[in-house]
């Protein structure tokens, strides 16, 4: 049996983020995952929190990898799927997918955003804590080819 749970995190500035799940209402009280016996609807479960916890700690580490290579960048934010799957008879957080999403001013600064989102991705602290895998979707847009849609 498997269940995933959504969790999207926003750039708000400096090093702060807006952390959210499209699946539960705001708020960070923690219970059992609705779809578990007895599990409560809408609010935030340990699934959530983990999966969040890869997701932002992706996002500090690009801010601080940004802000020493002094990448100029528009916004950033990332969607992640948790991915809790029965191994050998015990739940697991089996897997991580981060859908970060970098919006750059010009072309010319791509192949410099494409190395800092690979430098994050091998440098992210909880990435590298868990024995769940974690994959990165990156997405980069540039602003200048995003006004002429």
């Amino acid at each position: 049996m498997t269940h995933t749970y959504h969790v999207s995190l926003n750039w708000k500035n400096e090093r702060i983020g807006a952390l959210y799940s499209p699946e539960l209402v705001k708020g960070f009280e923690v219970a059992t995952p609705a779809n578990f016996h007895k599990g409560v609807p809408g609010i935030w479960s340990p699934e959530h929190l983990f999966t969040a916890a890869v997701s932002s700690c992706y996002m500090t580490t690009f801010l601080a990898i940004a802000e020493n290579s002094n990448l100029e960048f528009e916004s950033f934010s990332c969607d992640a799927k948790g991915i809790l799957d029965q191994v050998e008879g015990k739940f697991l957080m089996t897997g991580i997918e981060l859908f970060p999403v970098l919006k750059i001013k010009d072309e010319q600064l791509m192949e410099k955003a494409i190395r800092i989102l690979q430098k994050t991705a091998s440098a992210c602290l909880i990435s590298n804590s868990v024995k769940a895998d974690v994959t990165i979707h990156p997405e980069i847009n540039i602003m200048s080819l995003a006004h002429l849609n």
